[in-house]
């Protein structure tokens, strides 16, 4: 059966937390809405992962920071702004909004 739902649905203002919603997941592909609301990475924390992420924000804003060739670069992220980071990419968050959610779309593949 096809069940309509809403992204935006189900969005915690949680300032201790950051939120992880599971839309899909499959042998190759895991689809997850990711809500923040003032998060980040914590100091010298860096993602290095084994899949590629696809990551839009769908609503807010954030700073990402990337590893590209040794050198840190900081990608300020606005509403409908995207990325694709390539496995083992190092990234971490280094800021999301303090006075909205910042409602992320990420999709590992």
């Amino acid at each position: 059966m096809i069940e309509k739902l809403n992204i935006f649905d189900e969005i915690p203002l949680d300032k201790k937390n950051e939120k992880f919603f599971e839309i899909l997941q499959s042998k190759t592909v895991k689809i997850e809405k990711i809500v923040s609301n003032g998060q980040k990475s914590d100091e010298n924390f860096w993602y290095d992962q084994e899949k590629n992420e696809f990551v839009i924000v769908l609503k807010g804003e954030a700073i990402l920071q990337i590893i590209e060739n040794e050198n840190i670069k900081s990608i300020k992220l606005k509403e409908g702004d995207y990325l694709d980071i390539k496995a083992h990419v190092k990234h971490r968050v280094e800021y999301t909004s303090q006075n909205e959610p910042t409602i992320w779309l990420a999709v590992f593949y």
